[in-house]
């Protein structure tokens, strides 16, 4: 009995220092993802902080001192409302099209086996792992070989075809962690397909498509390389800013992102408020019917 105490002991005694150990990984590895964050965020507080700048020149690079003057009248600048506005409709129409498309497209990679789907798979991921200036370039021979004046349209063309690929991605992992069973068993139950897509897929997926929809339009507004290829005389936020580096970045353009910025945190902040009361609610279902 003495023995086996003994045993205890030297076992617990030898695992002390490999929790000391775990807890020291456990630190570190947190500190260490605090300071990458810290670092990667760190261009997103300067711009919120300028925004408050009470700059006396056309730069607003050196802090002068705390006003709520920009702020006031943010769409101030004609050519920079115009560009702001311009970029929204691009990104609203562009995501509408290509949340709708790569909805489509993962539900057919994911459900059905066809000839080609390999070849599909492949040409789906080909824009997110090709430059953008190969894609803008491609882009804009296509268009010149048609004789296609560019402008609005090519350049929601253009934001719609690498914009796919990342509503593919993102709507295949929700769909791929979806239980079946359920739609067989509203399907056993006498509902349609479609009755089926609109009342138990669509809606559990809706998360999924969700987080798609607002990716692609964050891609679509923060876009240069693409859209300095395929634009013509239209002018973009992104091309806006990039033109203005000349002459000075007016403060408002730090207001307007920092709006930006604001409203996708909240769209985020809704967003996972929704998954965590669509999970809540499968799991009570799932319950019921255990």
């Amino acid at each position: 009995m003495e023995a086996e105490r003994q045993a205890v002991g030297a076992d617990a005694a030898s695992q002390r220092p490999e929790r000391g150990r775990g807890r020291l990984v456990d630190w570190g590895l947190g500190i260490w993802s605090a300071v990458a964050l810290l670092y990667l965020f760190i261009p997103v507080f300067i711009v919120v902080l300028f925004s408050f700048n009470d700059n006396k020149g056309r730069f607003n690079f050196t802090w002068q001192g705390f006003t709520l003057r920009h702020w006031q009248h943010p769409f101030q600048d004609p050519d920079l409302a115009h560009a702001l506005t311009t970029s929204l409709e691009i990104a609203l129409i562009a995501t509408f099209i290509a949340t709708a498309l790569g909805t489509f497209m993962a539900m057919a990679l994911v459900r059905y086996r066809f000839r080609g789907r390999s070849t599909v798979d492949f040409f789906v991921f080909m824009p997110l792992s090709s430059p953008e200036v190969v894609l803008g370039a491609a882009l804009l021979g296509l268009f010149l070989t048609l004789n296609i004046n560019t402008g609005f349209v090519t350049i929601v063309i253009a934001h719609v075809m690498f914009c796919v690929s990342y509503v593919v991605v993102t709507v295949k992992a929700r769909l791929e962690g979806m239980d079946r069973h359920i739609e067989e068993a509203a399907m056993d139950l006498g509902a349609t397909e479609w009755a089926t897509f609109r009342k138990i897929t669509l809606p559990m997926i809706a998360p999924g498509v969700a987080a798609a929809a607002m990716l692609a339009a964050a891609l679509s507004i923060d876009d240069y390389v693409i859209t300095s290829f395929n634009a013509g005389q239209t002018q973009t936020f992104p091309l806006f800013i990039f033109g203005a580096t000349r002459q000075g970045v007016p403060a408002e353009v730090n207001v307007l992102a920092t709006m930006l910025l604001v409203v996708v945190l909240a769209l985020m902040g809704v967003n996972v408020l929704v998954q965590r009361a669509l999970s809540k609610r499968d799991r009570v279902r799932t319950g019921a019917a255990a």
